[in-house]
């Protein structure tokens, strides 16, 4: 009974730590989004300005 107590335990821990993972990396996923958004823009405000300084 204890081995099954301790695999248990043992698959929640796991389970815990992949789902802290996951939802680090669904934040990092969607802090990637935002920075994506933010140099397209800047990009954009560039092209429309003109300013060609290399």
């Amino acid at each position: 009974m204890n081995i099954f107590v301790a695999i248990i335990a043992l698959i929640a821990i796991i389970l815990l730590f992949t789902g802290g993972f996951v939802q680090s990396l669904q934040f990092l996923l969607w802090v990637g989004i935002v920075l994506l958004a933010i140099a397209v823009i800047l990009w954009l405000v560039r092209a429309i300005s003109g300013s060609r300084a290399r």
